[in-house]
C-alpha cells in the first residue's frame, strides 16, 4: 500500500516536472505528456482511495 502512495507522488512529480518544462520551452508536447500523466495519476489515486475508504467502510 505504501508503494502504491510513493508511486502516485511520484507521477505528480513527474508531471510537474512536464508543466515546468512546458513553462520554460513552450513546447505543446510538455503540456500534452503533463496533462495525460496526471489524468491517470488522478484517475489510480481515486481508485486507489477509494478502495481504502472501502474497506474501512466493511
Amino acid at each position: 500500500m505504501v508503494f502504491l502512495r510513493w508511486l502516485v507522488l511520484l507521477l505528480l512529480l513527474v508531471a510537474a516536472i512536464c508543466f515546468a518544462c512546458f513553462a520554460v520551452t513552450g513546447q505543446e508536447r510538455f503540456k500534452r505528456y503533463g496533462l495525460r500523466i496526471l489524468k491517470w495519476t488522478m484517475v489510480g489515486a481515486f481508485g486507489f482511495f477509494g478502495v481504502l475508504i472501502l474497506e474501512r467502510i466493511g
